[in-house]
């Protein structure tokens, strides 16, 4: 199946995207398809699909991005972390 997807932008954002060259579209489909697996909307075996790796590929290609699966964002530890205080104290150690 064949998506594609239109994208309107000023003249000088398109004037950037394309300098990018011929790999534009596997790099928009790749951070997209990152963006929706970092929301825990696509699986890793979709997302090694859609990146056309396999799963050792994928897990070396998430690495590298800065994105660990099953990491938690800033926001869910400082939650945490409120949690805890809260339930502890804040002056226990």
């Amino acid at each position: 199946m064949l998506l594609t997807v239109k994208i309107d932008l000023p003249s000088e954002v398109e004037e950037a995207f394309r300098s990018r060259g011929d790999k534009l579209a596997e790099e928009m489909k790749a951070a997209y398809a990152v963006d929706l697996f970092r929301r825990g909307q696509l699986s890793h075996y979709a997302l090694s699909k859609a990146l056309r790796l396999d799963r050792f590929q994928t897990d070396a290609y998430l690495k590298q991005h800065g994105i660990f699966e099953g990491s938690l964002s800033h926001q869910e530890v400082d939650e945490d972390l409120q949690r805890l205080h809260e339930f502890f104290g804040k002056d226990a150690q």
